[in-house]
């Protein structure tokens, strides 16, 4: 793992500023970009330490708050530690602004994030990498169906209705998508129930698209946040083992 260096940035897009988190390797080069999209609770320390991991491993990595709309982050203060008792009440504040990020938007803001990334002078020429988390999971397989000539290598953790019954799931991009594609889905997950596991590996597989999906045991939805009870190590690993190799070979 190399020096990192993390700064704050602002992304102009087509309806305001979105404030993110860059971290790059502490150094004079350029390296692969990737963009992670954060989960519900938002850009946090937390994502910041993740990015920062990431871009250890030789990534310039963006973290954008995609609920820019409603105000920078936190949109609503955060304890140090998310237990159960405290979530419910953060997420009846959060969900509503989640669920006014709809396709269209996530779609127009990937655009701009891309664009930000293609113009940073810590960022490599090509195709990009995209890994997201929780909500952030089904933004991330939306930009790669929307910008497929943009994104190397989509992956998503604990993803939440991924492939529901709606119209306009995330799932229906799939054909679209050229980059390859890693879900690491937890087993005891209640935003994305085994019917909807098995909807999405079938629409990958009908498509076409290098994937490989996998169930971790054991992990619960967000197991990869390590601020969260949700958090286990084991799985948490097993991810960025996952997400490293893919980003590895198509980076």
């Amino acid at each position: 793992m190399t020096a990192v260096r993390g700064t704050d940035v602002d992304i102009p897009t087509q309806d305001g500023v979105a404030d993110a988190y860059l971290a790059h390797p502490d150094d004079s080069g350029r390296h692969p970009a990737v963009v992670l999209y954060m989960d519900a609770f938002g850009l946090r320390p937390h994502l910041r330490t993740m990015a920062d991991r990431l871009a250890g491993a030789g990534y310039t990595v963006l973290v954008p708050n995609v609920f820019y709309r409603h105000g920078r982050a936190p949109l609503t203060e955060l304890p140090d530690f998310l237990d159960v008792a405290t979530r419910p009440e953060i997420l009846e504040k959060l969900l509503p602004i989640a669920a006014e990020l709809t396709p269209d938007l996530t779609v127009r803001d990937a655009g701009a994030y891309l664009d930000w990334l293609a113009s940073c002078p810590q960022a490599t020429d090509g195709p990009v990498g995209l890994t997201g988390y929780c909500l952030g999971a089904g933004l991330a397989l939306r930009a790669a169906g929307a910008y497929p000539d943009r994104v190397a290598a989509v992956a998503g953790f604990h993803g939440g209705s991924l492939a529901t019954e709606a119209p306009d799931s995330p799932h229906t991009v799939v054909g679209r998508i050229t980059a390859e594609v890693y879900f690491g889905h937890a087993d005891q997950d209640h935003a994305l129930p085994p019917e909807q596991i098995e909807r999405l590996e079938k629409a990958l597989d009908e498509a076409g698209v290098r994937h490989r999906t996998e169930v971790y045991p054991g992990a619960q939805h967000g197991y990869t946040q390590a601020d969260t009870s949700a958090y286990d190590a084991e799985a948490t690993e097993r991810h960025w083992q996952a997400l490293l190799d893919l980003f590895g070979r198509t980076l």
